[in-house]
């Protein structure tokens, strides 16, 4: 028996945008394996190609949809691929992105656009067809979208960034309220896992070249900071998209190395009243005691490396 008729997924056919490798590969990988038919998305059709053939290879249903997703017609074509490819849609995972890292000053409106047109317009357009085809077909669909520590916390030189990952978890909430009625569930992934960005920085180097060497990770990435492959973080996607988290929606959870986290909603953490209201004359006098104690941080705190996996001057 092949997972296509006995995993967890089986019956079950997912796209999964930007897949033609990295982050969004494992995670249809993991689909396939879990018995779903795929549709890999990517912007070269070799790249799709490939990524294709090593999930039927495995044993594997998948076809490819070259498409740059960002539009509504995007969008459309990667719903209409799944429905003509294998019948129906019941899985969407929105991992599709890229990178125009700068400065505020030095940022471009084109490196602004362009970012948030993959990522947030991306994610709200291939969204939005997959929900529409759920509900006219009445399916109990699963959307899964890929969130970002950035978008937590903030990063230096990834104003568009951050703006749009944050933005996916704005509409992730959103998304669980509207979808409830329809038995769809939304939510949102944090993965922490070696890429292509992570393997330019020399904090992460000793991670990146023991996977390369297919060892494994040092504790102190996979355990202190939950950082590891792109396949720790693919079991979550396939749980989010199987029957057993019917009734998870509306949450962001974050996935890297031995690491699982379950983000909390933003809560204010002081709340004082005054009669008659906040003057500038009362906040002057009373805001610093209030805000003792309380500062909110910014940037994530990384951790010293241990001097045995520090990079190594060349």
């Amino acid at each position: 028996m092949t997972a296509e008729s006995t995993g967890a997924l089986a019956g079950k056919v997912a796209v999964v945008t930007g897949s033609g490798q990295g982050l969004g590969l494992a995670y249809a990988s993991e689909l396939a394996r879990q018995g779903a038919a795929v549709v890999i998305n990517d912007v070269v059709q070799e790249t799709a190609d490939r990524a294709v053939e090593m999930i039927t290879s495995a044993g594997g249903r998948a076809v490819a949809v070259v498409a740059p997703v960002g539009t509504t017609e995007a969008a459309v074509a990667l719903v209409e691929g799944a429905v003509a490819a294998f019948g129906r849609l019941d899985i969407l995972v929105t991992n599709a992105g890229v990178l125009r890292d700068k400065s505020l000053l030095k940022m471009t409106d084109e490196d602004f656009d362009l970012v948030i047109q993959v990522h947030l317009r991306g994610t709200f357009t291939c969204a939005r067809e997959a929900y529409r085809y759920f509900k006219e077909n009445n399916v109990a669909g699963r959307i899964i979208t890929i969130g970002s520590p950035t978008g937590q916390y903030g990063n230096f030189g990834q104003t568009n960034y951050a703006a749009a990952k944050a933005g996916i978890v704005g509409m992730v909430r959103t998304w669980a309220l509207e979808m409830r009625k329809a038995g769809v569930t939304a939510n949102a992934v944090i993965p922490v896992a070696a890429t292509a960005m992570t393997e330019t920085v020399p904090y992460f180097r000793a991670a990146v070249e023991a996977e390369r060497r297919g060892e494994p990770m040092p504790d102190f990435f996979r355990k202190d900071l939950g950082f590891g492959t792109s396949a720790d973080v693919a079991g979550l996607v396939a749980y989010l998209a199987s029957d057993d988290a019917a009734g998870i929606t509306g949450q962001v959870i974050g996935a890297g190395g031995d690491r699982l986290q379950i983000f909390s909603h933003p809560v204010p953490v002081v709340t004082e009243y005054r009669a008659g209201g906040w003057t500038f004359e009362a906040l002057r006098e009373q805001f610093p005691a209030l805000l003792e104690g309380n500062l909110q941080p910014v940037g994530e705190k990384m951790p010293p490396l241990p001097e045995e996996l520090a990079p190594q001057a060349s």
